[in-house]
């Protein structure tokens, strides 16, 4: 076998499992359009350079038919292939978004690294305690009405730990929507800051059969991109996201 063809076979392989995980990272973990918002774009370059290039591209340096240690060469050349994706799936893993969190004026991208484990042991609900497989819960949060506890979310909100973070503070929202509602904006206020989206917000009116005066938004703040989290008016239903800068 020459070096080219077992470096195509390496290839081959690399680029299975490369399809495999971005289609579990894109179509699961980071559905669209939090995808872009929590910059998984870049991590899957990463991750996929390494796995798709690095192995393949060493395979063909190394690789020599008859060559003695050849097997050796090519299980370390593995090995440090399967170190490398494993140690990039363990960033994706931790960058995911797991918590879409409403609060007073905004809604924010909680990533799985952002939750402390003591702080998600104390969520409110059993399905706050733990951290979703299948793509981010969109919950609310409410203020705790403890002058104690108010007190500490603004220290810690000055060292970057805002309620968001905490899931004992978590809430349906459609249950509570008080705590989203009073600051809602209608979808004209958006079409005045972005006349450009028109289209696009015309376009996910139609495509869900939704009367314009029905549906308010908020501000959804990412590390890597804002959107516009849209809610039923009455409710505070979460009904979509539309990838327009709300700023």
């Amino acid at each position: 076998m020459s070096r080219w063809k077992a470096a195509a076979i390496h290839l081959s392989i690399s680029a299975s499992i490369g399809l495999i995980s971005a289609l579990l990272i894109f179509g699961v973990w980071y559905p669209p359009p939090y995808s872009h918002a929590a910059g998984a774009e870049e991590l899957v370059i990463l991750l996929l350079g390494v796995d798709v290039v690095l192995g393949p591209l060493l395979t063909l340096v190394v690789y020599q038919h008859g060559k003695k240690l050849l097997r050796l060469d090519l299980a370390l050349i593995a090995t440090v292939q399967a170190c490398a994706f494993f140690y990039g799936m363990s960033i994706v893993v931790r960058a995911r978004p797991v918590f879409i969190v409403g609060a007073i004026d905004t809604f924010a991208l909680v990533q799985a690294a952002n939750i402390d484990a003591g702080d998600l042991a104390a969520g409110s609900q059993p399905d706050y305690r733990s951290l979703p497989w299948t793509g981010p819960r969109i919950v609310c949060a409410e203020m705790p009405t403890s002058v104690e506890e108010r007190n500490a979310l603004v220290f810690g909100g000055a060292a970057g730990k805002d309620i968001e973070k905490f899931p004992k503070y978590y809430v349906d929202c459609a249950s509570h929507p008080q705590s989203i509602l009073p600051h809602a904006q209608a979808l004209d206020q958006l079409r005045k800051k972005h006349p450009e989206a028109n289209a696009s917000i015309d376009a996910w009116l139609h495509a869900h059969q939704r009367a314009e005066a029905d549906v308010a938004w908020l501000p959804l703040t990412a590390p890597r991109a804002n959107l516009c989290m849209l809610i039923e008016r009455n409710t505070a239903k979460s009904l979509g996201v539309l990838p327009i800068d709300p700023w």
